[in-house]
């Protein structure tokens, strides 16, 4: 049976509580990801996303100048735009459960957590990825 473990994404980029926004949206684009685990003393606190950022960034409802946003960028925190305690899943579970859970809320990813340390996180992309690459006859 096709687990998380074998599609997940080992050892991903990490944030801690403190890192500013400005260094999530460069790890982000440096990396190429849209989901950062928020870890303090190694242990999983939170998530910040690319909507985070998004909605951070991009109020629809309080409109600011462009000298604001360097504010945005140097003062909010990941522990401020973060979903904390976010739902994870282990490496044994079944990757159908996996994707699951991501259509049901509409997630983007899972972390991944075993023994309450983070070993990896699970995306949407991880999925597309394992369908095109590993069974081009399913696709």
């Amino acid at each position: 049976m096709l687990t998380v473990s074998d599609l997940m994404t080992v050892n991903p980029q990490t944030i801690s509580l403190d890192t500013p926004l400005r260094h999530i949206i460069e790890v982000m684009k440096s990396e190429g990801c849209r989901h950062l685990p928020v870890l303090q003393d190694e242990k999983l606190v939170g998530i910040v996303t690319d909507r985070d950022v998004r909605l951070v960034m991009n109020s629809p409802i309080i409109l600011h100048g462009r000298w604001q946003d360097e504010e945005l960028l140097n003062k909010v925190t990941a522990e401020s735009c973060m979903t904390p305690n976010p739902i994870t899943v282990s490496p044994d579970t079944p990757a159908y459960r996996a994707a699951e859970m991501l259509s049901i809320y509409k997630f983007g990813g899972l972390p991944v957590v075993k023994d309450d340390k983070l070993v990896g996180i699970l995306t949407v992309t991880d999925f597309l990825d394992y369908l095109a690459n590993e069974k081009p006859e399913l696709v």
